[in-house]
């Protein structure tokens, strides 16, 4: 389990913290008896706009009398959360930087793919943008 997320009661006045639930799809922790009956406790329910996840980075900016109930999410589901909280701007480039990590996760293989073909060092760096060193250490490593 991540670090816990923060199902809140926001009322009307406040600027809009956090997504919908809508917004996250199914949790698991949502069929649970205490989402339940902490919904119940407020008079409202999960399809309410003014009940709002936060992921857990965002415990600060819940005011203080808030009502608010920690969440225990998988680690894929604070993903979805943080994506759902995130403006369009954020949440483009973190898929950037994602699909970035996959690319640089698959770098070494890649390198060496491109050396058993037969392509050199020298051309590698070029193709790759990564510093003919970087290449040279990388297949020195297979």
């Amino acid at each position: 389990m991540a670090d816990d997320a923060y199902l809140v009661l926001i009322p009307d006045a406040r600027p809009r913290l956090g997504a919908p639930l809508a917004a996250v799809g199914r949790l698991e922790c949502l069929d649970t008896t205490a989402v339940r009956a902490w919904l119940q406790a407020h008079d409202t329910t999960s399809d309410s706009r003014h009940v709002r996840i936060l992921p857990p980075e965002a415990e600060a900016s819940i005011p203080e009398q808030a009502e608010r109930l920690p969440l225990p999410l998988t680690s894929e589901e604070t993903e979805t959360v943080r994506q759902a909280c995130a403006t369009d701007a954020i949440a483009a480039v973190e898929t950037r930087l994602r699909d970035f990590r996959h690319t640089a996760e698959d770098r070494d293989r890649l390198v060496h793919q491109a050396l058993a073909t037969g392509l050199p060092v020298h051309r590698i760096a070029e193709l790759t943008g990564l510093d003919p060193q970087m290449v040279g250490e990388i297949a020195e490593r297979s």
